[in-house]
């Protein structure tokens, strides 16, 4: 197509100009009806394939075919002329004959080279099928559309395309009607879905949930040496790192006095001014040795506060440290020095702020309140297969320190099952225990569930009251495993292997709890098939996982997350229609990690930072999980804190990331019983629900665009009644984000109810929710 007739077409649409659906497309021939498709062409990526014209078609005579027996990666290509940051649909029609992948994803539409920029492939035996995507071409002036079965990969079977489609997106001159019939309702949408994960991984418990100020409190690794967090002040003889008799685990910090203090330090250390931190050392030496605990924030003398100072006996005792600080600092240090004669040995060591609750932070406990999560998953994610839980139980200071099976950093043992339920209980979430089917066995599994369920007078009974908790913990929800389908999951084994184990695990541990809930490892493809085939009757959900990447433009970014939820509800819609085993039954899904994980980790190990960009997206999520509120029983943000997190903290502050804020909307606010939404185009997102007493209508818009937009609503069977709340999520800059100890850009903002309840403003790039007293 040639500029002109294409800027003129683009000039109409903005002004409103009525058009018909194929004035705006800007393929010629998108239905084939030109026996050689005009423009077309074909390319093959990868394997043998087939292109062909059929006789038959979604519409008129012809389509386009592709298909490969071998296996083959390859598309009809069509290039074409664009305008540049405009926002388009392309869609089309597909139907596929024993479409199956190795390496590939099946039949899709794409545009090339553009990250996002894809339809949901199908594969098995279809009827013609409508698939569509949302797209912006960010500085492109040329776009490549391709009709394509395989997809980054191979795929074999048969494929035909038809009526594809790619034309700007006109938002009805700014007035979208939004249709709702409020008999029309789906599935009860289920607390669960605004769960969340914690894993033992960079600063989501150590750093983030726990209060533990001290990194490698227990000497790990060697004083002095990298990567101890510990250096040596004095001569460099002064400290040395010891395994003779030492207090926990491996190591003890040998301290050799001479006519100067001297011994160890560490640095960077956060405090509040005017608040009071507590702690302990524990120490042993000769009665000749003066130990010596100091906490410095300056030069000056006065710049100091002492926690200790007494001679200390030849077996290791606990000394209290308390202090009030003075100042707020990101950079105190705390020294640990020796002076005297003979040697002083530090067993380990711990400081906290004095209103930890529970040895967890007070203000990330606040802000996870805020969340008000309903379920919380531990303890991972990959860190599980290598976790025996057993080690994290009795006095933590005698629970020894180990190097984090499956990622960096020191696993100090002090955050263990206990304080696990102690944290669900003190946020007010269900636990969701992951038990170790990677590196560990049937018989660990067997006695955590004891552990946390079997009444007193009962062994694993007895070693929860001799820990403190008498009272069983009554865990309903149990995960086996996690991602036991990749090679970078220690103890990975092939299909067939895992889903006996899986099965073993489940029996085993329903024979201890009948009632429990469990959730299986799935992954979209042979293995979830495999496992929902093989394994239905030994799970109650099936998981399922994804994360997405930096999309190329705001309305491609914010897309990816309902396009990853639709495209896993479609694939075991597929499942349920097709495997026999599964007659009769229903296995939802648990997403139990989703997220978008990109950028540079500013908040410790895969630390990344959220954007307002990523709260529409996440907004997006959550209007998908309602739409499909029949197969989503369960979802389970990936992670709660730093670690690709919802909250975030500084080592003195936590706050709601931007994606934090919109879950803890929706989860404060929306309905519970959805209602079909039917005429709202896209890139806008609308969904509605009911309250459960059907006492007030919800509604939600997501306008990921950069112009205002209002949303005219039709109701059937809906009545709506004066007054009602509105609350808003925007900014101007969709890189917008929120840092702990400081405003933030990105918040929750109450909005007036509009004094025309059917006619619902949404500004740019924002998230809106209206919460309307209604009835039938």
């Amino acid at each position: 197509m040639c500029r002109a007739p294409f800027f003129a077409l683009f000039a109409a649409v903005l002004s409103g100009t009525a058009l018909a659906a194929e004035d705006l497309n800007l393929i010629d021939n998108g239905s084939f009806e030109v026996l050689r498709p005009e423009q077309w062409t074909t390319h093959t990526w990868g394997g043998e394939a087939e292109f062909g014209i059929a006789e038959s078609g979604h519409t008129g005579g012809y389509s386009v075919s592709l298909s490969s027996a071998s296996g083959a990666d390859a598309s009809w290509v069509l290039r074409l002329s664009v305008q540049p940051h405009t926002q388009y649909r392309l869609t089309g029609w597909i139907k596929t004959e024993n479409v199956a992948t190795s390496t590939g994803r099946g039949a899709l539409l794409n545009i090339h080279e553009m990250a996002g920029a894809e339809t949901p492939a199908i594969t098995g035996t279809t009827d013609w099928k409508q698939v569509e995507v949302l797209f912006d071409p960010g500085d492109k002036e040329r776009v490549q559309v391709n009709c394509l079965l395989g997809g980054w990969g191979n795929a074999t079977g048969r494929a035909w395309f038809d009526d594809v489609s790619l034309a700007p997106v006109a938002l009805e001159e700014g007035r979208p009607v939004a249709r709702l019939d409020g008999d029309r309702t789906g599935a009860p949408i289920s607390k669960y879905i605004y769960g969340q994960f914690i894993e033992h991984l960079g600063r989501c418990i150590y750093g983030g949930i726990w209060a533990e100020m001290l990194e490698d409190r227990k000497f790990l690794d060697p004083v002095g040496a990298e990567p101890s967090p510990w250096k040596v002040v004095g001569d460099p003889g002064a400290a040395e790192t010891t395994s003779d008799h030492s207090f926990v685990g491996k190591h003890a910090v040998h301290l050799l006095p001479s006519a100067a203090a001297q011994g160890i330090a560490q640095e960077g250390l956060g405090l509040r001014a005017g608040i009071e931190y507590e702690g302990h050392i524990i120490l042993m030496g000769t009665p000749e040795v003066v130990v010596e605990v100091q906490m410095i924030w300056g030069a000056g003398r006065a710049d100091r506060a002492s926690l200790l100072a007494t001679s200390v006996g030849e077996t290791y005792a606990a000394y209290p440290l308390h202090f009030r600080a003075a100042v707020d600092t990101q950079e105190a240090r705390l020294e640990i020095l020796c002076r005297g004669h003979g040697y002083a040995r530090i067993g380990t060591v711990s400081l906290m702020p004095a209103d930890n609750i529970h040895g967890m932070r007070a203000d990330t406990l606040a802000v996870l309140k805020e969340l008000n999560a309903p379920i919380y998953r531990w303890p991972g994610g990959n860190f599980v297969s290598g976790y025996d839980w057993r080690v994290a139980l009795g006095e933590r200071d005698k629970r020894p320190p180990m190097k984090n099976p499956a990622w960096g950093g020191i696993e100090h043992h002090d955050f263990g099952l206990d304080e696990y339920m102690t944290f669900c209980r003190e946020v007010g979430a269900e636990p969701l225990v992951v038990v170790n089917s990677g590196l560990g066995d049937v018989r660990m599994a067997v006695e955590e569930i004891q552990y946390c369920n079997a009444p007193m007078g009962t062994p694993q009974g007895e070693r929860r009251a001799a820990n403190g908790h008498p009272d069983s913990y009554n865990v309903r929800w149990w995960g086996v495993g996690n991602e036991m389908y990749g090679e970078w999951q220690l103890g990975h084994m092939p299909l067939e292997e895992y889903v006996k184990k899986h099965i073993t695990y489940a029996d085993a541990l329903r024979a201890v709890t009948p009632e429990v809930r469990i959730v299986g490892v799935g992954a979209t493809g042979v293995w979830s098939q495999t496992m929902l085939a093989q394994a239905s009757e030994h799970m109650d959900l099936l998981s399922e996982h994804f994360y997405c990447g930096e999309g190329p433009n705001i309305i491609a970014h914010v897309a990816q997350i309902p396009n990853n939820i639709r495209a896993k509800v479609e694939a075991h819609r597929r499942y349920h229609e097709t495997l026999p085993e599964l007659k009769g039954k229903k296995i939802p899904i648990a997403l139990d990690e989703w997220n978008y994980w990109y950028g540079p980790h500013v908040y410790g190990e895969l630390g990344t930072r959220y954007f307002l960009k990523d709260a529409l997206g996440v907004a997006a999520g959550l209007h998908e999980y309602f739409r499909n509120s029949d197969w989503i029983e369960m979802a389970n943000y990936a992670q709660t804190v730093n670690v690709i997190g919802c909250t975030t903290t500084s080592k003195t502050a936590a706050t709601l990331a931007t994606t934090g804020q919109v879950l803890a909307l929706y989860r404060r606010h929306f309905g519970e019983i959805p209602i079909t939404v039917e005429g709202v185009p896209a890139p806008l997102d609308v969904a509605a629900a009911w309250t459960n007493d059907r006492g007030a209508f919800t509604v939600g818009i997501v306008n990921p665009t950069r112009e205002t937009m209002t949303v005219k609503l039709e109701l059937t069977q809906i009545r709506l009644g004066a007054g009602g709340d509105g609350w808003i999520i925007t900014h101007a800059d969709p890189m917008a984000h929120n840092v702990p100890g400081e405003s933030p850009q990105v918040a929750i903002q109450p909005l007036p109810a509009p004094a025309v309840p059917d006619t619902l403003p949404s500004p740019p790039l924002s998230i809106v929710l209206y919460r309307l007293p209604a009835s039938q």
